[in-house]
């Protein structure tokens, strides 16, 4: 095998069109040998012999795309200094754009004997690891473009890529469960029916199915247990593992663009398979462990974890931070994705111990010409001291919004005094953002994701049922602010049943009408249940995927009739917060943008927020008042909207505020099926708002020409009247 000298960069199997460039960082090596396997895994080894900063490389003119390869590190192995090479152990390479085979969990692959942890195990793990392959880097783009939508336009959908095409109809049997069925006109279609602006796909990076769950007939369903960054993962490929899988992720992508639906990886740097001091030795471990890893200062044999999985990267190091970087690059170069959700992001703010926005990953974040414009999306929470960081990240972030979930959870729960942190919730989250001049599209806002309940269980279940995870019901989140309505489980009570539907248009309508960007659950919009299991990560079975054949077919046209008016009306995805100014009205007085309403039809007082027993609040969103331009730099104008709110069990009235220039209210939505397509309502008139349900009215135009911008004068005797009105508090309640 020739081998010529090669280039120190880019990292990795580049190939070029006429031979390959293979090049490894490790800077504790002494010796490393890539090691090249035929079809009939038979290995060759070929020495590095040129090493420049650490990086051991070559070129190879033989080598083409489809070739499998690995590495074996020689070097020091002495645990206690956070030192594990072993070249009896197959190294994946940390930069394999594509991955063949699956891991044959056996003692080979752990660089100490079962039993002695502090012992060398220098068993063969060739034949039971899974392989780096070199890829063909050429795909024809012709007509890809990114649809580059903006944040307050957004709409997200999270999505497993097996869990969501599995079992449904139209898409090839062949194809289910796979990048390309992702990609089918089926899904697309789908997606666009809902109004959704972006796809967030779980872990597509390659991951591992852990040994323990295997004994137990599991999987590692999720993806939370990545080994390669660059790899899309080969199970999710219909065509072949041998590149093939790089080639069909690009088509997908290519699709849902032609559908002018944006690709978000949900992305897992923060840690990798290879586990705590007791794991495999599978890459970076054997390659140069304390340079990619986090160890213990005072014992290096240990790793420390903050991220509940057994090690974190080592963002501290220049060659970990590199690795996630390229990464993040060649995903948006390579693969044309929008954006990424960081999984545990603030472990990455760990460049020492305590959790610093201001950290060098995010500084090289900020400054870098591909990674910083594409959307970057926050799991602002680790498992480390101070991890919970929900409204602290850099103003470039936005962040999946933890504490609008479950506060709107509480609200529509019945919870007691949650009027004044809903309302800040429902208007973008203030407190949390604007502090940091972030705007409200900073906060991600959901009521569910795959870790915890479906919507549909949240109204069903008050307590977790994960029996199926054989872990004896001790996984998974006990606090889950759920409410069953009164039968745990499936019943056939109809009343519960009216009022469980309800409930989740309840959800979805606060959801989708909330200032932020909404994300939705995959199979929320169709009554998907796990029957109570709020923890499937181990689960890739029936349990866990979208049920099509029962799809609850009203629920899905209610999700995209209210995602429609939110996509019409830029009342509802402003770009700033509400700041409770007066607006100068065409006639009448001057209005805030924002006024809060009781049930009486006046206006929240400040004693109103806390008081407990308050389940009911309504909403007058001034249409006059959103205070932006369009790309013509005309002034934005939209209609004005009445949202009410009843979170209690029992039926509560509603006075529409009067005034002698008030138009006539539209109903457009009303969660109890009662009012929608009504008569006009008129100031003054009482609407009786059912038990925990929600209503949206419009104002009325007959036609365009009528447009009366002075309904808000309906309002401005209240708030000359309300001497005593003052906004609630901003870190409780928001504007």
């Amino acid at each position: 095998m020739h081998s010529w000298p090669g280039s120190t960069y880019p990292l990795g199997a580049t190939f070029d069109g006429n031979g390959t460039n293979f090049a490894l960082f490790s800077e504790v090596a002494d010796k490393v040998e890539l090691c090249l396997f035929d079809n009939r895994r038979r290995e060759k080894r070929v020495e590095l012999i040129d090493v420049d900063a650490y990086i051991w490389h070559a070129y190879l003119p033989q080598v083409q795309p489809g070739q499998r390869y690995g590495y074996r590190v020689h070097g020091p192995n002495d645990p206690a200094k956070g030192l594990r090479c072993n070249p009896n152990k197959l190294l994946l390479d940390p930069y394999a754009k594509a991955v063949e085979g699956e891991l044959n969990w056996n003692q080979s692959l752990f660089g100490y004997p079962f039993g002695e942890p502090d012992g060398r195990n220098d068993q063969n793990s060739a034949k039971s690891m899974m392989l780096g392959v070199v890829t063909n880097p050429f795909f024809d783009w012709t007509g890809d473009r990114h649809p580059r939508t903006p944040y307050a336009a957004s709409f997200i959908y999270e999505a497993h890529v097996k869990g969501l095409t599995e079992t449904l109809p139209g898409v090839p049997e062949e194809i289910r469960g796979t990048y390309a069925g992702i990609g089918h006109p089926v899904v697309t279609e789908h997606l666009r029916k809902l109004g959704v602006t972006a796809i967030e796909l779980m872990p597509v990076h390659q991951f591992v199915d852990d040994g323990t769950l295997q004994e137990k007939g599991l999987s590692n369903y999720w993806g939370y247990n990545t080994i390669a960054f660059f790899a899309p993962h080969n199970a999710y490929a219909s065509t072949g593992q041998r590149g093939e899988q790089v080639q069909e992720f690009k088509a997908m992508v290519k699709a849902l663009h032609a559908a002018g639906i944006e690709v978000i990886l949900d992305v897992v740097y923060n840690h990798t398979a290879e586990g705590n001091h007791l794991g495999p030795t599978l890459s970076m471990r054997g390659i140069d462990n304390a340079a990619y890893y986090r160890l213990v200062d005072d014992d290096k044999r240990f790793y420390m974890d903050y991220t509940g999985t057994g090690n974190s990267l080592n963002v501290g190091n220049p060659h970990a931070l590199q690795l996630i970087m390229d990464s993040l690059r060649y995903w948006v170069l390579e693969m044309h994705v929008d954006g990424f959700r960081f999984d545990l992001a603030s472990t990455l703010a760990r460049e020492f111990y305590e959790v610093d926005k201001l950290s060098t990953f995010f500084e090289l974040v900020q400054q870098d010409p591909v990674v910083s414009q594409v959307k970057l999306i926050a799991e602002p929470w680790d498992v480390g001291p101070g991890g919970y960081q929900v409204g602290n990240f850099p103003p470039q972030w936005t962040e999946w919004n933890g504490k609008y979930r479950d506060t709107v959870r509480d609200f529509w729960r019945g919870e007691p005094a949650t009027l004044g942190e809903f309302a800040s919730r429902f208007t973008g989250s203030a407190d949390l953002y604007e502090h940091s001049g972030r705007r409200p599209v900073a906060s991600i806002n959901f009521v569910t994701a795959h870790d915890g309940f479906t919507l549909r269980d949240l109204v069903s279940y008050n307590e977790k049922h994960n029996d199926a995870n054989g872990e004896g019901g001790k996984d998974g989140e006990s606090h889950n602010r759920s409410y069953n309505l009164g039968v745990e489980g499936p019943t056939d009570d109809p009343d519960i049943l009216t009022l469980r539907a309800r409930q989740q248009r309840n959800f979805i309508a606060t959801l989708l009408l909330s200032q932020g960007v909404p994300m939705l659950s995959h199979g929320d919009e169709l009554g998907r249940t796990q029957q109570g299991n709020n923890n499937v990560y181990a689960q890739d079975s029936a349990l866990s995927w979208v049920d099509w054949e029962h799809a609850d077919q009203p629920l899905i046209e209610f999700t995209a009739a209210v995602a429609k008016l939110r996509a019409e009306h830029p009342t509802f995805r402003r770009s700033r917060f509400f700041d409770g100014r007066p607006v100068r009205q065409p006639e009448g007085g001057p209005v805030p943008d924002l006024v809060w309403l009781r049930p009486d039809g006046t206006i929240m007082a400040p004693e109103d927020w806390d008081a407990g027993f308050g389940k009911a609040i309504g909403v007058f969103l001034n249409g006059e008042g959103i205070r932006e331009r369009d790309r013509r730099g005309e002034r934005i104008v939209d209609r004005h909207f009445i949202v009410l709110f009843n979170a209690h069990d029992d039926t509560v009235e509603f006075t529409i505020p009067r005034h002698e220039l008030s138009p006539e209210w539209e109903v457009l939505i009303d969660t109890a099926g009662r009012r929608a397509d009504s008569d006009p309502v008129q100031p003054g008139d009482v609407i009786a708002l059912e038990q925990r349900s929600l209503v949206v009215l419009r104002q009325h135009d007959p036609t365009p020409e009528e447009v009366d911008h002075s309904v808000a004068a309906s309002l401005s005797a209240m708030v000359a009247a309300a001497k005593d009105e003052a906004p609630a508090p901003r870190t409780e309640a928001g504007t």
